[in-house]
């Protein structure tokens, strides 16, 4: 059963993401307004794909546009810190969890903010999701994403089983992107 913490935005996303897209030379990792980006790197410096974050009304609109990676699915999530230190981005800490629940959507006691559901990988090695995070922030409150240590987006190697605490069992840290305050 999804939770009310997230469901799936279809093409509401899009206008939003590219209101925040203009040609001004902003470059991933930076805020532009009610936008942030991460760009997701590899420990090899392999390129694996985009992360936007939108403030919508009340909620966090994540799109995630991946590459270069292995079929099928992966766990993703929103991490609390802002570091991606290979090889293994244990840096990134665990997952964003303000509200301090347990991991998962199928656990009772959970799920975090930074609970997403799996990411589905083609045999051509792309894949996208879109999601909101009802109650999330980007930058105001104290659900906010971007507090004073930033925060991360990690994929994992495998899929999430969207209820072991802590982490859904997904496995190691395929790519990482950090979301920072912009200049």
């Amino acid at each position: 059963m999804r939770s009310n913490l997230m469901k799936l935005t279809g093409m509401i996303f899009l206008p939003i993401a590219l209101a925040g897209c203009g040609e001004s030379g902003e470059s991933p990792g930076e805020v532009s307004g009610n936008v942030a980006r991460a760009q997701l790197m590899g420990a090899d410096q392999t390129e694996y794909g985009e992360v936007i974050a939108a403030q919508g009304d009340g909620e966090l609109i994540i799109n995630i546009n991946a590459q270069n990676m292995s079929p099928g699915p992966h766990g993703v999530h929103i991490h609390s810190v802002g570091k991606c230190d290979g090889p293994d981005f244990k840096s990134a800490g665990g997952h964003w969890n303000p509200s301090e629940k347990e991991h998962g959507f199928e656990n009772a006691k959970g799920a975090h903010m930074g609970d997403l559901f799996n990411l589905d990988i083609g045999k051509d090695g792309t894949g996208s999701l879109e999601a909101t995070i009802d109650g999330g922030s980007l930058k105001e409150g104290e659900a906010a994403l971007l507090d004073a240590d930033g925060a991360a987006f990690v994929v994992h190697e495998g899929p999430d089983d969207l209820k072991s605490d802590p982490s859904g069992e997904s496995g190691g840290r395929l790519a990482c992107g950090v979301f920072v305050v912009g200049r």
